[in-house]
């Protein structure tokens, strides 16, 4: 069964339904977004989480300091790299990471494997943001990677079509952030949705 991920939580309400619906995951953006959150917040949020629940951090072109710092004091399970971390930087970091691999054209999909040894986030290059923007890329470019068991699947993903992209991409996990959100605050019923399609496969 395809994991879910439910990112961009801001606060505990969140969390609490993102748990309540059934998600493996949870996302913290650290990174300049309307949905960042403070060290200090997430930190008492995972605290309270259960141990199975994956706790990851979404970073942008920061330093291995940073990223160890932020590791260790929220006490997160991987770190997801939305910049243009190189992979040589990915492989020296010694942390669990997810890097995000922006999708617009097929070619976008060449030298993905030189980050093996992580899992790849696969996400739509359409829209101003780095991720977030609640666009859809052509699943079919996923399709043809070789990576589907580490693979994450994310962009423009709603209970309307995540049954459509799993049943396509074959990912090991989900990811929604816009999707579940009504006036760009996280709606319960539309987590409860995405996550009761998702896992109807």
């Amino acid at each position: 069964m395809t994991k879910v991920k439910i990112c961009g939580i801001r606060n505990e309400m969140e969390a609490r339904w993102a748990l309540e619906a059934g998600a493996d995951a949870l996302g913290f953006v650290f990174a300049e977004s309307k949905r960042k959150i403070d060290v200090e917040s997430a930190a008492h949020i995972c605290a309270g989480l259960p141990s199975e629940v994956m706790k990851i951090g979404v970073f942008v072109n920061e330093t291995k300091e940073f990223l160890e710092e932020i590791y260790r004091d929220v006490n997160l399970d991987y770190v997801q790299l939305h910049g243009d971390e190189s992979a040589d930087f990915c492989h020296d970091l010694g942390l669990p990471y997810i890097k995000a691999i922006g999708v617009k054209e097929k070619e976008d999909l060449v030298g993905v494997g030189h980050f093996g040894g992580g899992l790849i986030l696969l996400d739509s290059g359409n829209g101003p943001y780095r991720g977030g923007n609640g666009t859809t890329f052509d699943w079919s470019y996923a399709d043809a990677s070789t990576y589907h068991q580490q693979m994450i699947l994310a962009g423009g993903l709603t209970a309307e079509n995540v049954r459509e992209a799993i049943t396509k991409v074959r990912p090991y996990m989900v990811d929604v952030s816009s999707g579940v959100e009504t006036e760009g605050r996280k709606d319960r019923k539309k987590i409860q949705s995405f996550i009761r399609e998702a896992k109807s496969l």
